[in-house]
């Protein structure tokens, strides 16, 4: 798989969708992933943290990796998240590969702190045996050094590193020291910006190499996600931080608000727009109803700000911010 070509920004993380009485709403996940992909994301990474993988039985984590293979059907690659202890993580590794999707995501390890050897030796021993390629997630308590992560390459089926830390300068670090590795694998490794809201640090990372990046806002506007990408790419800066300005960085002050907003806010905001994702289970908490109502506005001034862009107006004028904050005022 050349990950360099199927993990164009912006990357899906689909919410999972619980019915009111707390079971698994599978037709909503099957219309949720189909819109997913319409939208043009180049991969789909199912029961992730968006996806809230620790929040899953062992059966519902079949039944949501199965239907959404089933539903992509080949068109992109399919991630599964993979977590927990080290047996308990080969075993869901095992589960996903048995389910058909094209790699998996390592989520931290549960609960244990170590060194970044430590870690290291937590990736070799869930990866060991995989028959999928395995993407590895640094963050919270799971992190490399430069001498760690240039050992991921010998790694076969380790072929590329999240970054959830921001510690831009380190991460740097580590991507020079696998690029000038003269490692025949250098070139090959992946690097992703898997930071909450990664739009905030698109620009910073993409300077030091790592153009990648997950996107919370594709589950509940992907419009606005993909609008952003696109600026991003083609280098209009007035469009990219008219975004951020109108709705990225105000959407990252709102989930700052209440920890685990990173995950209920974005299933409120869905649910807004009009997809029956339902609620978060525990410990996660529902989102506070102006919240979401603040969400919505910011929503609106974001696609106020994409419209003024593609009928030809700058998005610095005054005109474009008016347009903005008048959109947002009539979603009140």
């Amino acid at each position: 798989m050349d990950l360099h070509a199927v993990l164009t920004p912006p990357l899906s993380f689909p919410l999972t969708p619980f019915t009111d009485d707390d079971r698994l709403a599978l037709d909503v996940l099957a219309v949720h992933v189909e819109q997913q992909v319409a939208a043009g994301t180049t991969a789909l990474f199912i029961a992730c943290g968006t996806g809230e993988f620790t929040a899953l039985s062992r059966e519902e984590y079949r039944e949501v990796v199965a239907l959404a293979v089933k539903t992509v059907a080949g068109r992109i690659p399919v991630f599964a998240g993979v977590g927990g202890g080290p047996a308990v993580a080969r075993e869901y590794l095992a589960e996903a590969a048995d389910c058909g999707a094209d790699g998996v995501l390592l989520l931290p390890p549960y609960l244990v702190s170590s060194t970044p050897e430590g870690v290291l030796g937590h990736i070799r021993y869930v990866v060991r045996d995989s028959p999928l390629p395995v993407i590895v997630y640094q963050r919270a308590n799971a992190r490399l050094s430069p001498v760690t992560a240039l050992a991921l390459l010998d790694l076969p089926q380790v072929v590329g590193l999240k970054d959830g830390l921001g510690d831009v300068e380190q991460m740097q670090r580590i991507v020079a020291t696998v690029r000038t590795s003269g490692h025949e694998r250098a070139a090959d490794f992946s690097f992703l910006n898997g930071l909450p809201t990664a739009e905030l640090s698109a620009r910073a990372y993409a300077a030091i190499g790592v153009g990648s990046y997950s996107s919370a806002v594709h589950s509940f506007a992907p419009d606005l996600a993909h609008g952003f990408a696109r600026a991003l790419a083609s280098g209009d800066d007035a469009l990219v931080d008219a975004l951020l300005a109108a709705f990225l960085l105000p959407l990252a002050d709102l989930r700052d608000k209440v920890p685990g907003y990173a995950v209920s806010l974005v299933k409120a905001a869905a649910v807004r727009e009009g997809l029956a994702v339902g609620r978060v289970r525990p410990p996660l908490v529902e989102a506070e109803e102006e919240h979401v109502d603040e969400l919505v506005r910011l929503i609106a001034a974001g696609r106020a700000v994409l419209a003024a862009a593609a009928a030809g107006a700058s998005t610095a004028t005054p005109s474009a911010a008016a347009a903005a904050a008048s959109a947002a005022e009539e979603a009140k």
